[in-house]
């Protein structure tokens, strides 16, 4: 198996091009102004348009409205959509349907409750990003530097192409791959020196852990 890897959060020409030489399968775009990796829909297509074929773009919204979504699909021209928020399958299911561009669902863990519930997107997305629930402190649905049970995942059947998010950096997601059998990684938070502020040498060591591990 060929394991796939998204670095998100990238807000920077030079980030982006590390992910990109570093192996990264995705790389992510935060619309979500109240985050530190928040980029405007032109900064997110400027950025995507410097993809190399074979690399996807993956736009990250939070409960964006018709709107909002409608726009960034038009100018960003994303590979993936990431629904981070509180959107329902049919909401989910029908912006895919009016639009074509692939569907991901990110699910904060609590417990193995919340894998079951999770059954409900079949059909409506093309992934589920399992991640942690975010803080109570916290403004931000994801990228928040925190972890979830692994252990919830390893005896969890998937009824939906899946992959594991949530506290991952270049020390811990060989060990989170070993634990889960994830088949995509996603880091955000974990390659920064600074909230919102991508290392490249981060990247680069995640990128390596990750291709090697397991």
């Amino acid at each position: 198996m060929t394991r796939e890897i998204k670095i998100c959060g990238l807000s920077t020409p030079e980030t982006v091009a590390a992910a990109v030489k570093a192996g990264a399968s995705h790389v992510g775009f935060v619309h979500f102004e109240p985050s530190p990796r928040h980029v405007s829909l032109k900064e997110a297509a400027s950025l995507r348009a410097d993809l190399p074929g074979g690399v996807k773009a993956v736009l990250l919204l939070v409960n964006a409205d018709i709107e909002t979504t409608a726009t960034a699909v038009e100018l960003v021209r994303p590979d993936v959509i990431q629904f981070h928020g509180s959107e329902t399958p049919e909401w989910i299911a029908l912006v895919r349907e009016k639009t074509g561009v692939e569907a991901w669902r990110a699910i904060g863990v609590r417990s193995a409750e919340t894998l079951s519930k999770s059954a409900r997107y079949r059909g409506a997305v093309d992934r589920l990003l399992f991640d942690a629930p975010p803080p109570e402190a916290s403004a931000l649905p994801g990228g928040n530097g925190v972890g979830f049970d692994w252990r919830l995942l390893a005896s969890h059947d998937h009824a939906v192409s899946w992959g594991l998010a949530g506290g991952l950096d270049p020390d811990n997601v060989a060990e989170a791959i070993r634990a889960t059998g994830a088949p995509l990684v996603d880091a955000s938070s974990g390659l920064e020196s600074a909230p919102g502020v991508k290392d490249p040498a981060r990247i680069a060591a995640f990128c390596e852990a990750a291709r090697t591990a397991g």
